[in-house]
């Protein structure tokens, strides 16, 4: 009995609070793990919500897009200028480009009551490019000729930082 309490007592004094060291590496490693998961969480949320607002940019610049080229279906369309009044420019005109300030230039806007979560109403810009031929015989007297139109969106999503520019050309 003797040997037993001399043997407890040994491994007693040999230890000096070795549990409580690896106790607190291995908190500190399952803090860090946390951390770091806590760290990536939160920039797939960040990713997450610019990749819809781009896809919100990107559907109002679509339907836009789309407006513009069922404008330029009716029967008679309007005058084409070089200020591009009311958002028709001709081929001498010179449009906004896609990073440039569309509020300073004359653009059509587009209002719809589905694009409800947008920063502001999409816009879009129609330019009559020269005309091209369209018959690929030589012969003279079968000649006809073809109106050729650019037309350019621009949408915003939910902020203003997200833009999204579409160009389409739409023969007439």
């Amino acid at each position: 009995m003797k040997n037993r309490t001399l043997a407890v007592k040994y491994l007693n004094k040999r230890q000096n609070g070795a549990v409580l060291a690896v106790s607190l590496i291995m908190l500190l490693l399952l803090t860090i793990i946390g951390i770091t998961g806590t760290q990536v969480t939160g920039l797939e949320e960040k990713m997450t919500n610019n990749m819809r607002e781009r896809n919100v940019a990107f559907q109002a610049a679509e339907t836009a897009l789309r407006a513009g080229e069922t404008f330029l279906t009716q029967a008679a369309l309007p005058s084409f200028s070089t200020a591009g009044t009311n958002g028709l420019y001709n081929e001498t005109g010179v449009p906004p480009k896609k990073y440039d300030n569309w509020a300073s230039f004359n653009t059509r806007s587009y209002t719809d009551t589905t694009l409800h979560s947008t920063a502001s109403a999409p816009r879009y810009i129609i330019q009559r490019l020269k005309n091209i031929g369209s018959n690929s015989s030589l012969d003279a007297s079968n000649f006809s000729e073809n109106e050729l139109y650019r037309v350019t969106s621009r949408g915003v999503g939910g902020t203003s930082n997200s833009v999204v520019v579409l160009e389409s050309f739409y023969k007439r």
